[in-house]
């Protein structure tokens, strides 16, 4: 492949390390393809509010695709540019299958309005127990969940693997949502119909007028899978979830060992 016009990445596992820092060298390789007129962007299932600990260690960055594809966050202005919503008719039909497949779960819903990172707002069930210690959000009854729009559906069973709930919500849900996972113990993400990190990276390639063949994407878990087959270069990290190792153009170093930087360091 030549020098990529548009370079994506996933943040946790693959931009970041344990410590929650992007590495030097990858900081550096990133500001110099910037400076080179490449385009760049974040593509993560964080929510914007998630983000800026993120951006304030990328000085070049603008724009952070959140939610897995669902909204478009624009870092600089502190704005959320579009957003792909599960409608609330939808919502309620995504919890009946929930409970029904998996009867112990907790729901919660990822909410985004008008307005800066903060807008976009998490809310969940008394029953929800959250992936992260730093789990944040405000509680409520799960009808109420389903009364407004929603980014992201995320339905979590501490006891199950993230796999055994695909397998058991998947045939229940068919195609009223996309379904994926980047945490392995018990956690799903759940998008509108056909929405993925994969749509909303194309989004921003075509405002930018740049084709899929010239985009490299990085990542590690499951909800990079489609991001990784649609760029023209996917790479995954060493440290990747087995089916993104399978499905890879090319498998770097670990996101502890700059793996980002080993693969950009080619061009830039």
């Amino acid at each position: 492949m030549q020098a990529p016009r548009l370079v994506a990445t996933d943040v946790d596992g693959t931009l970041l390390g344990h410590d929650e820092l992007v590495g030097e060298r990858t900081v550096a390789v990133i500001e110099r393809l910037v400076a080179h007129g490449v385009g760049f962007v974040i593509v993560t299932g964080r929510p914007p509010r998630w983000i800026p600990p993120v951006a304030a260690q990328l000085p070049s960055a603008r724009l952070a695709v959140c939610a897995n594809g669902a909204l478009l966050y624009d870092l600089v202005e502190d704005r959320i540019v579009w957003a792909r919503t599960i409608a609330p008719a939808a919502l309620a039909e995504l919890v009946a299958a929930a409970v029904g497949a998996l009867p112990e779960c907790g729901i919660a819903v990822e909410r985004a309005s008008a307005g800066g990172s903060e807008s976009v707002q998490f809310v969940a069930d008394p029953g929800y127990r959250h992936a992260w210690p730093a789990g944040d959000g405000d509680v409520a009854e799960r009808a109420e969940l389903v009364t407004r729009p929603a980014v992201k559906m995320l339905i979590r069973c501490p006891s199950w693997t993230s796999e055994a709930m695909v397998d058991a919500l998947a045939p229940v849900v068919g195609d009223l949502a996309d379904i994926t996972f980047s945490h392995p113990r018990g956690l799903l993400e759940l998008s509108a119909s056909g929405v993925t990190k994969a749509t909303g990276l194309a989004a921003v390639a075509e405002s930018l007028d740049v084709p899929a063949a010239a985009v490299v994407a990085f990542g590690d878990m499951p909800n990079d899978l489609e991001m990784l087959r649609w760029a023209g270069h996917g790479v995954a990290m060493g440290n990747a979830h087995p089916a993104l190792l399978a499905a890879a153009d090319e498998v770097t170093a670990d996101n502890t060992d700059d793996g980002i930087a080993l693969v950009l360091e080619r061009w830039f």
